[in-house]
């Protein structure tokens, strides 16, 4: 098959997806690890959470031999203990709720990252560089499956950082190994990649940034509050229930706290990341091919 210099000169011309790919994450990673100060004002809230909710509302107390021993009657301490934590362990699944709380904290910090995907998006606009972009040859999926990872990167970064600060304010990691961290940010990844997803699908024709960040908020609080991240699915209403079994974020703490803190769910590990990873290509793949029609040079 004999090759024209035209040929070659189109060819040199249409950008390789995957160079694209990383040149557009690199180029907003950089925007992010080049302000520190942006870093620490994300910790923030999860870690006041963790400080708050983990250690003022920590249930454990309540079921101490402190908390129930009766005057006059000289019950053991540690038999009062036994109780305490047995009940502990019959409705959180561990005696630690900090530890319960700081897994939940987790796919706060992936989710609440996740919606900046989107965001980015809108800037880019209102900066006029999606425009210079979109005339340009660059595949149009590169530019959505690179704001995706950007978002991806930053909140697994960022999920270290909370662990981190959380085994430092005591959580326990019980049945804690290398298999185990890289399942629980291996769910964090999917859930990440589809809320990242959901949220540059959002933007794609969005140059508000206050209706964006409008819609992030009123989808993150609700899938945050309407999962098992503060309490277990089984002390919830039973309408409460339904939306908690079909929420991604659940799906993913579930996951976590099976693989950090042993805690044994009836779903089985594997329906979780079927599920989660279903979640997270079917969002992809709506954003590359809505790209294609949305992000027109």
């Amino acid at each position: 098959m004999k090759t024209t210099k035209r040929g070659v000169k189109e060819r040199a011309a249409t950008p390789n997806f995957f160079r694209s790919l990383w040149s557009l994450t690199n180029r907003d990673l950089k925007k992010w690890y080049a302000a520190p100060a942006i870093l620490i004002i994300s910790l923030i809230q999860p870690v006041i959470w963790l400080g708050l909710f983990g250690k003022a509302f920590n249930f454990g107390n309540l079921f101490s031999a402190s908390a129930f021993n009766i005057p006059g009657l000289n019950i053991p301490a540690n038999l009062l203990n036994t109780l305490g934590n047995t009940v502990m362990t019959n409705i959180f699944g561990t005696t630690s709720y900090f530890s319960f709380l700081a897994v939940g904290m987790l796919a706060f910090i992936v989710l609440f990252t996740s919606m900046m995907s989107g965001m980015s998006i809108v800037w880019d606009r209102r900066l006029g560089f999606l425009d210079k972009l979109l005339t340009t040859p660059v595949p149009r999926g590169s530019i959505v499956i690179g704001k995706i990872l950007n978002g991806v990167i930053r909140s697994l970064a960022q999920a270290v950082i909370v662990l981190v600060i959380a085994i430092l304010l005591g959580m326990t990691l019980t049945h804690v190994s290398a298999t185990g961290i890289a399942l629980a940010f291996g769910a964090l990844f999917l859930l990440g990649f589809g809320m990242s997803s959901l949220f540059v699908l959002l933007a794609l024709k969005s140059k508000d940034w206050q209706t964006q960040m409008a819609i992030a908020n009123l989808l993150n609080l609700p899938l945050l509050f309407m999962s098992n991240a503060f309490f277990p699915t089984s002390a919830m209403p039973s309408w409460l229930q339904a939306i908690a079994n079909v929420n991604p974020v659940s799906f993913t703490i579930e996951i976590g706290r099976q693989a950090l803190l042993g805690i044994q769910f009836s779903t089985p590990m594997l329906y979780n990341f079927i599920y989660l990873g279903v979640f997270a290509v079917a969002l992809g793949i709506i954003s590359i091919v809505l790209s294609w029609k949305l992000l027109k040079g």
